[in-house]
């Protein structure tokens, strides 16, 4: 294990809503080199480099993937983590996945800051309404998205982060 806290890798990820209440997922398949394979859709996020706070990873990871310039200090508050054991192939161990939440009133994906191996695996994205993806069969992570979201465009947002199920 390499990273702070006993944990192999420590992600930030964004829980963006805009501002007719759809969330943004990014759509990334199982296996790059091919197209049809499964594939599964996930908030804006990334490994927290060293020295980075989390939320200086969020800020940096919604810039790079989505082209949205978020300061640290506007960031909205950390409301969710979920953390356990996964082999990924390029890593294997316990992660943690934490959760910002964000609003804008609009945005439009710009993805020429992503990096080689996020425009790899990254397959597309949309910004998705409540509805829809609660009635969707695709996977999506983390697991409980929908039902935290709808608390978060509610306005009830958690004084401490919830505990959401590991997905893998």
């Amino acid at each position: 294990m390499s990273d702070q806290e006993g944990y192999c890798r420590r992600s930030a990820r964004v829980v963006l809503v805009d501002d007719t209440d759809r969330v943004l997922l990014l759509k990334s398949h199982a296996d790059p080199a091919d197209p049809g394979s499964d594939h599964s859709w996930c908030t804006p996020g990334g490994g927290a480099e060293e020295g980075e706070s989390l939320a200086e990873a969020a800020a940096r990871e919604l810039r790079e993937e989505t082209g949205l310039f978020v300061d640290v200090k506007d960031l909205g508050p950390k409301v969710a983590e979920t953390s356990g054991y996964a082999d990924l192939g390029w890593a294997e161990g316990m992660f943690q996945d934490n959760f910002f939440h964000h609003r804008v009133t609009s945005h439009h994906v710009d993805i020429s800051g992503q990096e080689a191996h996020e425009r790899a695996h990254h397959a597309g994205h949309r910004w998705w309404a409540l509805d829809e993806l609660a009635a969707s069969d695709d996977t999506v992570h983390p697991l409980g998205l929908v039902e935290l979201t709808a608390e978060l465009i509610a306005g009830r947002i958690p004084a401490e982060p919830v505990r959401l199920p590991w997905h893998h």
